[in-house]
């Protein structure tokens, strides 16, 4: 989330550091096939830099079962993304990281079809219901 006017503030621009960084990371350095692809959606840096959530999705896992061990392999290299993150990024401490998975990109289409099902199921009643000699309201 962005705040302010005057465009990023501190902590977007270290989030937005983070994600640039964490991402190149992810592809070069972690090379678990419980992992797969993984694409970080966002991040969010506490104000007082203590934590960054990363959310993150799996391309080729199974949501039901993968995903829980996808993210507990992250989590377990957390530490060592950490230290590389200190590499690159001039803070006096880097915020831990925890990782989260984005349901989003599967909600999203989800949602998408339940309002189309549901605006679908209202033509079809209301044009069902219609009598062309009866007016509303009259």
């Amino acid at each position: 989330m962005r705040h302010g006017a005057r465009g990023y503030n501190r902590t977007d621009r270290i989030a937005d550091q983070i994600q640039r960084d964490l991402a190149l990371m992810l592809h070069r350095e972690i090379k678990d096939p419980r992992v797969g692809m993984v694409t970080i959606n966002s991040v969010n840096v506490s104000k007082d830099l203590a934590y960054a959530d990363i959310y993150v999705t799996f391309m080729g896992i199974d949501e039901e079962d993968g995903v829980d061990e996808a993210l507990g392999v992250l989590g377990h290299a957390s530490g060592f993304l950490r230290s590389m993150l200190a590499k690159g990024i001039q803070l006096r401490t880097i915020p831990r990281l925890r990782f989260h998975y984005d349901r989003t990109i599967v909600d999203g289409p989800r949602m998408s079809r339940l309002i189309d099902k549901a605006v679908k199921e209202d033509e079809a009643r209301h044009q069902g219901s219609s009598d062309p000699d009866q007016k509303n309201g009259d």
